[in-house]
Parts: structure tokens; sequence; C-alpha cells
């Protein structure tokens, strides 16, 4: 019955028990509104992912390629994979030598990163052309890129023929990382190293931290701040004590002054002070006299 004169527009309800107020209910908006989807064909739309420069070769001939289809497969033992088109001119390169390099990619190396992946190595000498020096891993001798904060040294395991792409099933031989980023403690901070990712044709620079793993179980649950939110923390703690410190100096400055003002009061007049007490017992005197005796 109410909803009935709800719908009609009555904004008042009378009952012989009560009165309530009545006022149009929207029922669009108490229903849950249905995300409109479009269907597609089947595709790999699984982004954003790491895009890495994959270095491979031999004793003798070197090449860098960029791939983005990669990622752990295992982690112990520890395994990786790659997976590559059989025309590319790194295939052949891993294939026969059986080892390759993933190395991680940073925002000073965006443009070394699609040049390795537009660029065929039967062309160019990537490493010279793109000023990235070449190093060797000391068991393999598999070439890696100085300039990657993190080299990944990888043994093939398999080849699984998948279809467009081949899979390299790899286990991980050793992993290299740069100094510079290594503290005191001897604890790796990776997300200083300016990592990049790739997201549906276009490459992106990674965002603040929103949160560490296991956060939103944790019982004390405090915000993720970054070395650069803690600079700026601390800088407005500063400012903060700071203006502090000047308001309670002011502050004391004025209790000061009213002292101050509060002494330096013109004293009472000794002589008009006496006038005054003689006036008031005169008054008294005059009063009493004034009194009419019983008769």
């Amino acid at each position: 019955m109410l909803d009935r004169l709800a719908n009609k527009g009555y904004k008042r309800y009378h009952n012989k028990y009560y009165n309530k107020e009545i006022e149009r209910i929207d029922y669009q908006s108490m229903t849950k509104q249905r995300i409109q989807k479009t269907r597609w064909k089947a595709g790999n739309m699984i982004y954003p992912l790491p895009a890495v420069m994959v270095s491979c070769g031999n004793e003798t001939e070197t090449n860098i390629v960029t791939v983005a289809w990669t990622g752990t497969i295992c982690t112990n033992p520890p395994m990786t994979y790659i997976s590559l088109r059989p025309s590319r001119y790194s295939y052949d390169l891993i294939k026969a030598s059986g080892y390759f390099a993933i190395n991680l990619t940073t925002e000073s190396l965006v443009r070394e990163t699609d040049f390795c992946g537009v660029k065929s190595g039967r062309d160019v000498d990537k490493f010279k052309e793109m000023h990235l020096t070449c190093i060797r891993d000391e068991e393999t001798h598999c070439p890696m890129i100085e300039e990657s904060p993190v080299s990944i040294v990888c043994e093939t395991v398999e080849i699984k023929e998948l279809g467009s792409h081949h899979m390299f099933i790899a286990n991980v031989k050793a992993v290299y990382v740069d100094e510079s980023y290594m503290d005191e403690k001897g604890k790796f901070h990776l997300n200083e190293t300016g990592l990049i990712a790739y997201s549906h044709g276009s490459y992106l620079s990674i965002g603040e931290e929103l949160g560490t793993f296991g956060y939103s179980i944790s019982k004390k649950k405090k915000p993720c701040i970054t070395k650069s939110k803690k600079d700026k923390v601390e800088q407005e703690a500063s400012t903060m004590k700071k203006g502090a410190e000047k308001s309670t100096s002011c502050h004391n400055k004025k209790v000061s002054s009213n002292k101050r003002e509060k002494n330096q009061q013109i004293p009472r007049n000794s002589a008009t002070h006496k006038s005054n007490k003689k006036t008031s017992k005169k008054r008294n005197k005059n009063k009493k006299h004034n009194k009419k005796t019983p008769q």
C-alpha cells in the first residue's frame, strides 16, 4: 500500500495508529546498475606486462630482442619463460646456445627498449647502435646489458611450439643486480630503479606504491610511505615545528607586555584617599544624629 501511494506521488499517508511521511521512491537507484561490457573475440588482454630486453648469442655474435611475453612460472626451483616467433633472429641464437638473459628496463632505457623490438639483429648491431655495454656471465658466458639494473641468466629446459609463438621454458641460473641500489643493510631497492611496463602498445612508468603484500589483513594498517613521501612529511613537520615555536614566542611576548602595563598603572593618591575617609565618617555621624528617638 505504501509503495503504491508513493508511486502516485502522495506526500502523506494517514492511518488511525500513526501518520507517516512518504516521499517518492526512485526504484532505479535502488536496483544495482548493470555494467555494460562488449564481447570481443578471443585474444590476449593481460596488461600491463614487463617490457624486457633479452640478450643472447655466443662468443662471436650477440643480439638483443625486446619481449613482453615473459614472466615467472615457478618459485622453487626458480623458473621463467619467454615466447618468441620462430622468424625472429634471436630464436636460432637461443636455440643453439641454450642460454639467454632477461634484462629489466627502466625509464632511461625506453628508446633502447623500443629500438631493439622493431629492428632486426640481421641488419643492425644493437649493442653498438644503442651504445649499450655487453658484459658476460662468468659460468655460461651469456651476454648481458650492463645498463640494466637487473639481469637474469637463464638456461633453456624445453621449447614448446604453441602456435605463432614458441615458449622457451628455462631455469634461472644467476641474477645480477646494480650495486648502486643496495643499501647499507644489503637490501636491494628494485622499485627505485624507475622500472617501466608495456600496456596495449604503450610504454608506461610505474606509479606510486599503493600497498605492500599482505597489508589488507595486517592488524596495524599503516599507509605505505615511499622515500619521496617521507621527505615531504619531514619537511612539513619541520615547518609546523617552526610555526609553533614562532607562535609560542609571540604569545610569551604579549604576556610580558601585559604584565608591564599592569605594573605601570598610576598609583592611588594618598591625600585624596584620606579625604574620602573623612567624608564617609561625617556622613555616618549625621545619620545617627538624625535618627528619631522613641517617644
